[in-house]
């Protein structure tokens, strides 16, 4: 029998136990959806994203693709002027104003592109110009400002400038990385390919290439700098033309040909387009090299124009069985004109290089598209300004030297005109021209330009001159 005490305790102790039962049932009963939700959330998975999908048609899809557009635009305004100067003789029909003058070019492109297909390149560019050229582009061999086109007047023009496909077909060899730019897209090229372009653009564009003196837009402005002055090479009066290159790369070597449209008449805007009746055509071969571990290329031209153009011996003739004055414009017929031009570029530490060109052609006929040179030599220096703390700033001089053949000098001393000299008479010296510059990369895509030119004999005449030129230009790239 227990005791009143013992049966107490027992009380006590079921009354603690059911207590204490209580609370774990109520705790229990709390943490139990907690627990309930976390094991639902590990049992069942989570429902997948939300996928979008693309509803155009794959065609329409494909052409938007961002990286197969290329849209890049340029601006050039260039601003000159030269004073007066001392001239022994009269200003001539042809000659460059004695008398102080001013003039100026604004340019501005889009450059459009777009991949159509795999090694295919579409470009399209869009342009205008506006200028005031001076003394009507007459009185020099290497003309002043190479944004210049024959055509210019102060109204403003819009044309096409290039619009071309570009086809390139890998061969092997190494892929070296290429930047996007201007008509330009980036990527991967390969060491060893075929390229081949159809449609409008300039010569240039692919031919006489030279890393420092090839672009009035951000290099030298003078006509004879921008390539081989005696290279009369095919282009309409705005500079362009439309033919093909086909250009095949191995290694260090490039070799490349050209069959281009040349204008209707002599320095005109219509080009003739039976380019197999009419035409410039162009080989060249280029060797990139490295000299004390500093890289450079040579490349050597040549070229064979084939339209209807007047003889200076012709016109010679013709002048004095007639007692008239010559004129290239009274014996035009189909000829032919050969030239060649050598070129290269040498790099001398990580920021300066020089350059030099030598061209000739055969003096025999008219200039048909390009400048009134017969043979023409230039060399230079360019420097980048890492050195001063300005490594977008370029500093660079050259030297030119522009000849007639004796045929061309004897019909202007004869009171001939050609389509830019014609002083009346010519007391024959080389014109030699003096220039530098320096580029100041104002802001980002912007380049502020002061030019400086000194030209000896202008137009070949030693009773002329000199003559300075102070320019400026104003360039954008986006």
């Amino acid at each position: 029998m227990l005791d009143a005490g013992a049966v107490s305790t027992c009380k006590s102790i079921y009354s603690l136990s059911k207590v204490a039962l209580a609370l774990v049932a109520g705790a229990a009963s709390l943490s139990l959806p907690a627990w309930a939700e976390s094991a639902a959330t590990e049992a069942t998975p989570a429902a997948p994203a939300a996928i979008e999908v693309d509803r155009r048609p794959a065609w329409l899809a494909r052409a938007l693709r961002p990286e197969d557009w290329n849209v890049n635009f340029q601006a050039t305004y260039i601003w000159q002027m030269h004073p007066s100067f001392v001239t022994q003789i009269p200003d001539g029909l042809h000659s460059l104003s004695s008398q102080r003058e001013t003039g100026d070019t604004l340019t501005a492109t889009f450059f459009l592109g777009y991949r159509p297909w795999r090694g295919a390149e579409l470009f399209f560019n869009p342009e205008m110009i506006q200028s005031v050229p001076m003394s009507n582009l007459h009185g020099l061999g290497g003309l002043s400002n190479g944004e210049n086109q024959k055509t210019g007047d102060p109204t403003v023009h819009l044309y096409s400038a290039r619009a071309f496909l570009r086809q390139s077909i890998k061969l092997g060899g190494d892929e070296t990385p290429v930047e996007a730019g201007a008509n330009q897209f980036g990527g991967q090229v390969s060491s060893r390919r075929l390229v081949v372009t159809v449609g409008q653009m300039a010569l240039i564009d692919v031919f006489d290439n030279n890393a420092f003196a090839h672009d009035p837009r951000s290099q030298f402005f003078n006509w004879a700098l921008m390539a081989g002055g005696a290279s009369d090479y095919a282009a309409d009066a705005r500079g362009y033309t439309v033919g093909f290159a086909v250009e095949y790369y191995r290694d260090d070597w490039a070799l490349r040909f050209g069959h281009f449209a040349q204008p209707k008449e002599s320095n005109g805007l219509a080009l003739d387009y039976r380019l197999w009746a009419h035409f410039g055509e162009n080989l060249e071969v280029e060797h990139q090299h490295a000299l004390w571990g500093r890289t450079g290329s040579v490349r050597a031209m040549t070229f064979l124009n084939y339209a209807r153009m007047g003889g200076f011996g012709d016109a010679l003739a013709y002048a004095a069985s007639t007692g008239s004055t010559p004129a290239v414009a009274d014996v035009r017929r189909d000829r032919a004109k050969l030239g060649f031009g050598v070129n290269f570029d040498q790099s001398l530490s990580r920021d300066a290089g020089f350059f030099g060109r030598y061209s000739w052609n055969d003096g025999r006929t008219e200039t048909y598209a390009f400048a009134e040179i017969d043979r023409s030599l230039t060399a230079g220096l360019a420097m980048r300004g890492r050195i001063w703390f300005r490594p977008r700033d370029h500093i660079a001089a050259a030297f030119v030297q522009n000849d007639l053949s004796d045929p061309h000098r004897d019909y202007l001393a004869a009171g001939g005109l050609g389509q830019f000299l014609g002083d009346g008479q010519l007391s024959y010296r080389p014109e030699r021209v003096f220039e530098a510059y320096y580029s100041f990369n104002a802001l980002a895509g912007m380049w502020l330009t002061l030019d400086g030119q000194y030209v000896v004999n202008p137009g070949y005449n030693a009773d002329r001159g000199p003559v300075k030129f102070l320019g400026v230009r104003l360039h954008i790239e986006i």
